[in-house]
């Protein structure tokens, strides 16, 4: 007898096809199954729930309780149960960043914001199909799908029972929703598609690009610390791990989530999203650091129009280039709705996205949706190294390096574990020629041939963003042994204090884990600032910056390079390294050069000293001396619960000692001024931060930047900005035991 046909489907991206059964068919007889269902439909009452009432029973199964800080420790009867409170906690707690997330991710953003938005969503959309995404939930595992359910219900409970709230633009979530945003990092593989350069394609206007992509302006830069130390290199004997992300500040909600199938896990998690992120459970920790790896890749494609079809270049062949319309709905200034057309091409490379000299360029990036949730969530209940790399083994994180301890005492780096297999005599930094077959990717590395170490004898382990040849001292991975394309990020400032930290203590405690982990030594500055001072010692006796910098010059040559709230060397350096970027920033760009070592060799004594006496002048201006402490300057503030804050010098606010990590800060903090501020506000660096110690238990203490709250009104708006100023660490309440005296209410979804 025949098996049931096959359905088939198209894997976005391109790939292999992969057949799958028609949901709820087994092999039998033709026709029996069918007939049975029948007989049953027939004989048995109906029995199914409308939405509302499932979404009530799931509630009662779930409880949430606050603790003093106002975190959510969620419980549900099963893990669907467990997500279904979670996303409800998330929506009391900032429902306009959750929705805007998923606003982003489904490529919807023009709906709410209109024609700006076009072009961020046309990007998102070039992957992101709700069909394709239909497909992928059906084809889910049942465990997964389960979660997905709970997911939207949640969601649409959190809307049924909070009637006041006004979504933008999503009123009802669906189950496949959550595949549209199924990995948490700051900023995805896509985004490093040029928005300018899309536009251009679409519009043949010529391409604007922005002040940090021309490098008049340094953007902060992305990425985060993390720290692990084995058992040998502590007090006490147990595995230490530092969770230090660098993020948007409150991008991201920190719960405790567990159930009875096993689920018990504290940490952060992107809004929007139903798995941990950053965080630990009750045996093992993660942290991820935004990885140097290549994982996006650009082709220049060899086109002809033939027979009224565009066709590419592959070999010897002529192919068809696959055209697609996507629709872009827009909300035009009078709140009506309109619409944009655009027909786009793929090539086997992926989509086309910008031209240069004329050619098409295709740009070729992971997209695995699927595979990115369930890697995202059962990691979350991986126990010990060997779990965790089971988990890895779905090879669906591209953009993340992991810092790993557990309870066993191992500590682990690991390497993103998408990486795809190329031929290492191109330079991928650059457009390569698509009409080659050689430069195409050709499969994936195993996680065994990519970078990893795993318990090192060294002790510790690090990323920085930086390459993974300083992981671990010692112990670290060989350059020489991997292809160039392995890497791209090389060193960076941040990377050489934190090995130096890590190196010089024998005997961690989280204390002195803390205490290094808030280093504000300023690597680059160390780098710099002597060659500002040797240009003002090379200048003759007469020439008059002598007497007007003189000052300046002098606390610049006592300076420790630490940046403190009472630091005047620090503002100092600040606003000149910021002179030097603004006039030196465009060439650096242009020449592929890390913006620290061209400015060692690049510019004249004059240059540097021009900068000086620009920053000098603006420190008189703008705060009535030169010599202003760093803490009067850079401030943190937060006013309203507005997704672009508004900062005012005339409102409170709070000195900030530490700086930015592109200086070579392990602390970041993001800061510069805006529109109507003469004060530098953060909003980017160090948000949820924390520190873990796997000892006979697991305990933890954390900071967040501001609160859990995105309400004004909510007594935990704010309530850890003070903390966060001093790294004030509070105790995280893992166990029941921890949280015990610590409630402050508990409660079922849906009850007032």
């Amino acid at each position: 007898m025949k098996s049931p046909p096959l359905l088939v489907l198209p894997l976005k991206g391109g790939g292999e096809r992969r057949p799958l059964r028609r949901p709820g068919w087994g092999w039998s007889p033709a026709g029996v199954v069918p007939a049975l269902l029948t007989a049953i439909l027939l004989t048995t009452p109906t029995t199914a729930q409308t939405p509302e009432s499932r979404q009530k029973s799931q509630a009662s199964r779930v409880t949430i309780t606050r603790d003093t800080w106002g975190i959510p420790h969620i419980h549900g009867k099963s893990d669907a149960d467990a997500v279904f409170g979670m996303i409800y906690a998330q929506a009391e707690d900032d429902f306009p960043r959750l929705e805007t997330n998923l606003i982003v991710a489904q490529g919807r953003l023009a709906e709410a914001e209109g024609e700006n938005a076009i072009w961020q969503d046309l990007r998102m959309k070039l992957y992101i199909q709700p069909e394709a995404l239909k497909a992928d939930y059906a084809a889910s595992p049942e465990w997964l799908k389960s979660l997905m359910t709970a997911w939207a219900d949640g969601l649409n409970f959190y809307l049924r029972t909070h009637p006041e709230v006004k979504p933008r633009v999503i009123t009802h979530f669906e189950p496949w929703m959550a595949l549209s945003f199924s990995e948490g990092s700051i900023g995805g593989d896509i985004e490093r598609i040029s928005l300018a350069g899309l536009e251009a394609l679409h519009t043949g206007k010529p391409v604007q690009l922005s002040a940090a992509e021309t490098g008049r302006e340094r953007p902060e830069p992305t990425g985060s610390n993390g720290f692990a130390i084995a058992p040998s290199r502590t007090k006490a004997g147990n595995a230490l791990l530092l969770i230090n992300p660098h993020t948007s500040f409150f991008f991201r909600s920190e719960a405790k989530v567990t159930s009875d199938e096993g689920l018990n896990a504290y940490g952060a998690s992107t809004w929007g999203q139903f798995f941990i992120y950053q965080g630990f459970n009750a045996t093992a920790g993660w942290m991820h650091t935004s990885s140097g790896a290549d994982v996006v890749d650009e082709f220049i494609e060899t086109t002809r129009i033939e027979n009224a079809r565009t066709e590419y270049k592959f070999g010897t062949e002529w192919r068809p280039a696959i055209a697609t319309e996507i629709t872009i709905p827009c909300r035009a200034a009078d709140g009506s709705m309109a619409t944009r057309k655009f027909t786009t091409y793929r090539t086997v490379h992926g989509p086309v996205v910008r031209t240069e000299n004329g050619k098409w360029v295709s740009t070729a990036l992971m997209h695995r949706p699927l595979a990115a949730l369930e890697q995202s969530f059962l990691r979350t209940k991986a126990t010990d190294l060997a779990g965790f790399l089971k988990v890895a083994a779905l090879k669906a994180n591209s953009s993340n390096n992991t810092i790993f301890a557990s309870n066993k005492g191992e500590i682990a780096y690991l390497h993103p574990q998408f990486v795809p297999r190329r031929d290492n005599r191109f330079d991928y930094t650059k457009p390569v020629d698509g009409s080659d077959p050689a430069t195409a990717w050709t499969g994936e590395h195993s996680l065994a041939e990519l970078p990893q170490v795993l318990t090192p004898a060294t002790g510790w382990v690090t990323n920085t963003n930086n390459w993974p040849w300083h992981a671990a001292g010692a112990d670290s991975p060989k350059q020489s042994a991997y292809p160039r394309y392995t890497d791209q990020a090389g060193e960076n400032p941040r990377g050489p204090n934190a090995v130096k930290l890590l190196t010089a203590v024998p005997d961690f405690t989280p204390k002195t884990l803390l205490d290094a982990a808030y280093d504000t030594y300023l690597t680059a500055f160390a780098a710099l600032i002597p060659t500002v001072t040797a240009a003002f010692d090379r200048l003759p006796a007469s020439d008059p910056r002598r007497n007007s910098l003189a000052a300046p010059v002098e606390a610049l040559k006592n300076w420790d390079y630490r940046a403190s709230e009472s630091s005047i060397p620090t503002a100092i350096a600040a606003f000149w390294g910021n002179a030097l970027i603004e006039r030196f920033g465009t060439a650096a760009k242009q020449d592929g050069d890390a913006l620290v070592p061209y400015l060692t060799t690049k510019p004249t004594d004059d240059d540097r000293l021009a900068a000086l006496a620009a920053a000098t002048a603006k420190l008189t201006a703008d705060f009535g001396k030169w010599n202003t402490p760093w803490g009067e300057i850079n401030r943190f503030q937060r006013l309203t619960g507005d997704l672009v804050q508004p900062f005012d010098d005339q409102k409170p606010s709070l000195p900030i000692g530490f700086s930015s990590s592109q200086w070579g800060s392990l602390p970041s903090f993001g800061a510069k001024p805006y529109p109507g501020t003469k004060r530098w506000y953060g909003t980017y660096g160090n948000s949820f931060v924390a520190i873990v110690e796997f000892g006979p238990s697991v305990s933890a203490s954390a900071i967040s930047a501001g609160g859990q709250s995105g309400n004004p009104a909510s007594p935990h708006f704010n309530d850890q900005a003070e903390r966060y100023r001093t790294h004030d660490f509070r105790k995280v309440y893992f166990t029941p035991a921890d949280l015990e005296g610590h409630t402050e209410r508990r409660y079922h979804p849906g009850e007032p």
